[in-house]
């Protein structure tokens, strides 16, 4: 119960790592209020929350919005009367294509969802924060860090959300608000799996080989760093990026390859999830020719 009367904002927590990170939450302790778009299920989520006993509201809109951004952080507190984290894990990866056929529409919904979003949450969430000395986390990737062919928009998005988390954390330290940025390398989601996605199903293939674990990670194992980055036991972290990447980022050649078979299976999954690969859900993906 690390998270025991907090409460929480979780953007594109109807999927993926953001599901994952809600069911988490609750089980620390904490009350959550779900966003995401209209077609994603946060609903289903939130129900299921409901179900099991736990507090959790859901707030369906565009947050890369101004107005929709502002209504979800007013509707957490006209819910549970303070937030105290504001986890900024929405996102899109939705275009595969060498950077001189990178579809300008594309660039721009990739920086509208990634970007826009993280600032406008991050912008009204903080008035709030100041009053609890709570903290916010953002979802960054190794791709920020090491770049990424064929998607160089999408790391280039997740490199400026950690310069803004560290930003973030230096301007707010005076007001005891801690920022952090978790970096996940290849997650078992919709982005890493299955036919509809931006990756081809052969690289699919071998993404397991390039992880020095061996394996892709789960939603799961990327909440629970979250899961203590938001907790007082994480009290003296601020303005760091957390890596849960399987050792992709210092990895050279096909270092999964060399794993044994036993080792690369997933952990269990303890959480109720049920939208692991939804993540594409409603979402047009662009794959260009070579």
């Amino acid at each position: 119960m690390r998270l025991k009367d907090k409460v929480a904002i979780i953007t594109g927590a109807g999927t993926g790592i953001g599901e994952a990170t809600a069911h988490k939450f609750v089980r620390e302790g904490a009350r959550v209020v779900l966003a995401g778009l209209p077609d994603d299920p946060v609903k289903d989520v939130a129900e299921v929350i409901a179900a099991g006993g736990g507090e959790a509201e859901a707030y369906l809109g565009d947050l890369s919005e101004e107005a929709a951004a502002r209504a979800c952080v007013e509707a957490a507190v006209r819910r549970f009367g303070k937030i105290d984290v504001l986890v900024n894990n929405a996102g899109v990866f939705i275009a595969n294509a060498e950077t001189q056929e990178y579809r300008v529409e594309d660039f721009e919904r990739t920086i509208r969802c990634n970007l826009r979003t993280a600032f406008l949450m991050t912008k009204f969430a903080l008035p709030h924060l100041q009053k609890t000395r709570g903290n916010i986390l953002f979802t960054g990737s190794e791709a920020g860090i090491s770049g990424s062919a064929r998607f160089t928009p999408y790391g280039a998005s997740k490199g400026f959300l950690h310069a803004f988390a560290k930003g973030v954390a230096l301007e707010q330290a005076h007001y005891g608000v801690r920022a952090n940025c978790v970096c996940p390398g290849p997650i078992d989601t919709a982005w890493t799996r299955g036919p509809g996605g931006p990756l081809s199903l052969e690289i699919q293939k071998s993404i397991d080989q390039m992880v020095p674990l061996g394996r892709r990670g789960s939603p799961e194992e990327i909440a629970n760093v979250f899961a203590f980055l938001a907790s007082d036991e994480a009290s003296y972290v601020t303005g760091a990026l957390w890596l849960v990447d399987g050792g992709v980022t210092p990895a050279k050649g096909m270092a999964g390859a060399m794993v044994p078979e036993e080792l690369r299976r997933i952990p269990a999954v303890t959480l109720p999830l049920r939208h692991a690969h939804d993540g594409l859900r409603g979402k047009h993906v662009h794959l260009a020719e070579k």
